[in-house]
């Protein structure tokens, strides 16, 4: 079945920040496809326009630096303004390069959370009033990380910022549904047009897919449909929850190391309750 046929966002305005290229780009032609406004937002426009070959819908840019307040009220203003009303915010901006903890210095760590975290309060305060004034009300999707449950070596600041906006779903969902509903998206390995820069080749990314339960990395299509599904009415009763799109998640490095002699004598010479006491 079409998608399409059941999660139609026609006359819906949604928001996405980050949304003029990898993940983001993806999540935005994905809503235009099932109908709805989308703004996309980001520092610099996108080098081609926005559109669904669905319906030739295309996205409304605006240039914006969510890490500064002032601009994401200007933002929304606009929004509100052009459409009338604001349906779905997907909190997508985000990401930060890989750098030593010892050698990340106290600027680049703000500037890390800033943009992983603080980003997305502004964005979640500023359509509140908004949204809640609405009949239909409204859903925020943070677009959170595996990166913010594990430990993320070199990814100090970005692992913290990750774990604060998984709690910022909960805490947010907790004061403001049933109006708006919040939600979380804890994504994992996935291919984009800037693969190469954090996975390297073909070969290593081979290697990390056979790590995940699924044998492959995810795609952007994935993450964008589980998106729409999570602003539909499908998940009425879903708020403050983090759904994880990882493929399964990475197995156990430490299986890899144990041959299945040695895993069966784990299994069969471990001893019971009874015997530790």
């Amino acid at each position: 079945m079409d998608k399409t046929e059941i999660l139609d966002f026609s006359g819906k305005t949604v928001i996405v920040t980050g949304g003029t290229r990898g993940l983001g780009r993806v999540i935005s032609e994905s809503f235009l496809g099932a109908g709805a406004n989308v703004v996309a937002c980001a520092r610099n426009a996108p080098e081609k326009p926005i559109f669904s070959e669905l319906n030739d819908k295309e996205a409304v840019f605006f240039e914006t630096d969510v890490r500064n307040p002032g601009q994401v009220e200007s933002l929304i203003s606009e929004v509100v303004q052009k459409f009338g009303r604001i349906d779905v915010l997907v909190n997508n901006a985000g990401g930060a390069p890989s750098v030593k903890s010892s050698d990340a210095s106290p600027r680049f760590n703000e500037k890390v959370v800033s943009l992983n975290l603080l980003a997305s309060m502004h964005c979640s305060q500023s359509v509140f009033p908004v949204m809640t004034a609405q009949e239909d009300n409204g859903v925020i999707i943070n677009i959170s990380s595996v990166s913010g449950s594990r430990p993320n070596p070199t990814g100090m600041a970005y692992g913290a910022a990750k774990a604060g906006l998984d709690n910022l779903s909960k805490t947010l969902a907790h004061e403001w549904s049933p109006k708006i509903r919040v939600l979380t998206l804890a994504v994992g390995l996935i291919e984009t047009d800037e693969s190469s820069d954090f996975y390297g080749d073909d070969e290593k990314r081979l290697k990390l897919a056979n790590h995940l339960a699924m044998k492959r990395l995810g795609k952007p299509e994935e993450v964008a449909d589980m998106c729409m599904v999570l602003a539909s009415p499908l998940a009425r009763w879903m708020t403050g929850t983090t759904v994880e799109v990882h493929g399964g998640g990475e197995s156990p490095f430490y299986l890899k190391e144990i041959s299945d002699t040695s895993i069966d004598c784990l299994l069969y010479t471990s001893p019971s309750p009874r015997d530790r006491g």
